[in-house]
């Protein structure tokens, strides 16, 4: 009998893994439906669906480890970071899903919003705040849409050796900046970014990456707080606040 792993695990969804299959159980049915269809449409490689009976979603575990972990270095070698960035790279060039994502008008009021709670309730201080929301500024602009993961942690993209073995964790897939992408692929690895841009191409705008890597942070630190993660740990979201600063 295969143990049962907690992977995580909040009051919005769950994941269990189970020898070599993970059980998603999500309170969404939309998350679900698009976490297959994009799988599907992707034109990078995905965990397979082995069945679905909702609210479950069971999918192969991918080959590979993860590229590295929030808080930790990361000891993928720098071909790996490249493969990986030409993998969002053909991710980015395929053809739309047919769902929008975010507008950038619910974007902007999603981050006033939590800005104004963290300073509020006094979870952060009021000067990281207001200079990180300062910086998020640049990401608010009109972009042309791509095909996005949406939630490009650097957990979700596996490697074996210097390839790309598979992306996890489609749920927030949908028409989104590419900027997005790559800033939470690098959240608290900036030194990798030009790892990843050695495969994904230059043509970037690393004020906007930057801006995003600021709008995410703020954006996540209360949810994270209440459903019991600590973002406060070293390498996690505060202290990508604060290296904002210091540029």
């Amino acid at each position: 009998m295969e143990n049962v792993e907690v992977v995580v695990a909040h009051n919005e969804r769950a994941t269990l893994r189970v020898g070599e299959v993970f059980l998603k159980v999500d309170s969404d049915q939309g998350r679900l439906d698009v976490e297959v269809e994009a799988m599907a449409m992707a034109p990078i490689p995905t965990p397979e669906v082995l069945w679905r009976k909702p609210p479950v979603l069971a999918i192969a575990a991918v080959p590979g480890t993860a590229l590295g972990r929030l808080g930790e270095p990361s000891t993928a070698s720098p071909a790996a970071w490249a493969a990986a960035g030409a993998a969002v790279r053909k991710l980015h060039d395929a053809p739309l899903p047919p769902w929008p994502g975010p507008s950038l008008e619910e974007i902007t009021a999603r981050l006033d919003s939590e800005c104004e709670l963290l300073i509020t309730s006094g979870a952060l201080p009021a000067d990281l705040v207001t200079r990180n929301r300062e910086i998020a500024e640049a990401a608010l602009r009109p972009w042309r849409p791509v095909f996005t993961h949406g939630d490009l942690q650097i957990t979700h993209v596996f490697v074996d050796g210097d390839s790309v073995t598979g992306v996890i964790d489609w749920s927030e897939a949908s028409r989104g900046d590419a900027m997005f992408d790559l800033a939470i692929l690098t959240l608290g690895h900036e030194e990798r970014l030009d790892d990843l841009l050695a495969g994904y191409g230059t043509d970037v705008d690393l004020d906007v990456i930057r801006a995003w890597w600021s709008l995410r942070s703020l954006v996540a630190v209360r949810w994270l707080i209440e459903h019991g993660f600590d973002p406060s740990l070293p390498g996690c979201e505060v202290d990508v606040l604060r290296s904002q600063l210091v540029r």
